[in-house]
């Protein structure tokens, strides 16, 4: 494991020293979860950007999507344990 060396203002160390006894944390394993949350949250986020970047590029190349609407009946259905038909892409515009 290797170390990597912050400077932060007294007023910050404070307030991480605070919510990490408040979590029964070091400041250290505070420090680390925070990092690591930060991490996944961004790669999540970026994966979610190429995804939508992927199936927009899809939609323009094919000129093919699904009216809301149908989608969201078909999202709320499934959400709800509900049996649903996959609602079927036609043109954009159409």
């Amino acid at each position: 494991m290797s170390t990597t060396t912050i400077r932060i203002d007294e007023q910050l160390k404070a307030r991480i020293g605070s919510a990490a006894t408040q979590a029964g944390k070091t400041a250290h394993a505070f420090i680390l979860e925070a990092l690591t949350q930060k991490l996944d949250q961004v790669e999540q986020d970026n994966a979610f950007q190429a995804l939508a970047a992927e199936r927009w590029a899809r939609i323009r190349a094919t000129g093919q999507t699904v009216a809301w609407d149908e989608a969201r009946a078909y999202l709320s259905a499934r959400a709800q344990g509900q049996p649903a038909k996959k609602p079927k892409a036609r043109k954009l515009g159409a």
